[in-house]
């Protein structure tokens, strides 16, 4: 996937300006494709030339004018012909399970506090997706019916939920091995 089609679906859910499209990564689409506001800028300036983007400038109150950028049928026919294409499964790459295999010829008990950044870190995240799910899809204030389109977002999200979930017991497991090998009993689980 090329950020052009992440860009194409985060303007289809909503025409926006590039702060709030990088805004839009920083906080939902981010998590699954991640670009700099640098990158996205780039790319929307590319894509407007190429056609793929109308752009309007909307007036601001004491700021200058900003770009709202939507897709134009270009755009849209380029993200179609991407969609019915087939896609091969990712390939993971994962430096911790290769350092945690490396560990065997160093100290094991060494990789013990990288572990646990990263579990800490995998647990901020399931938060996030959790908060989020509540606030967006399941909570008091969330629009119910879902229509198509939230539904999609949806789906995307529990698959986050569950990555997490299964990544953070998967640490679980890694840390039990370090402190077992190390002799020391492992923490409790928190999650």
């Amino acid at each position: 996937m090329a950020l052009d089609h992440a860009i194409l679906v985060s303007l289809l859910e909503k025409p926006g300006s590039g702060y709030e499209l990088a805004r839009r990564f920083d906080r939902s689409i981010g998590y699954f494709w991640t670009a700099t506001h640098q990158q996205i800028y780039r790319v929307l300036k590319r894509m407007e030339a190429d056609g793929m983007l109308a752009v309007r400038e909307v007036p601001q109150q004491g700021r200058p004018d900003k770009k709202e950028y939507s897709v134009a049928g270009p755009g849209r026919a380029a993200l179609s012909r991407w969609l019915h294409d087939p896609i091969e499964p990712e390939s993971l790459r994962h430096d911790l399970a290769v350092k945690i295999r490396g560990a065997a010829f160093d100290d094991p008990a060494a990789l013990i506090g990288e572990v646990e950044r990263h579990r800490r870190a995998h647990s901020d995240r399931l938060a996030h997706y959790l908060a989020g799910e509540v606030r967006d899809f399941t909570g008091p204030e969330a629009p119910a019916p879902l229509d198509a389109g939230r539904e999609l977002q949806h789906v995307v999200l529990r698959g986050g939920i569950a990555y997490e979930r299964m990544t953070i017991a998967w640490l679980d497991d890694v840390l039990a091995t370090l402190h077992g090998l190390g002799g020391a009993a492992p923490p409790a689980a928190t999650d």
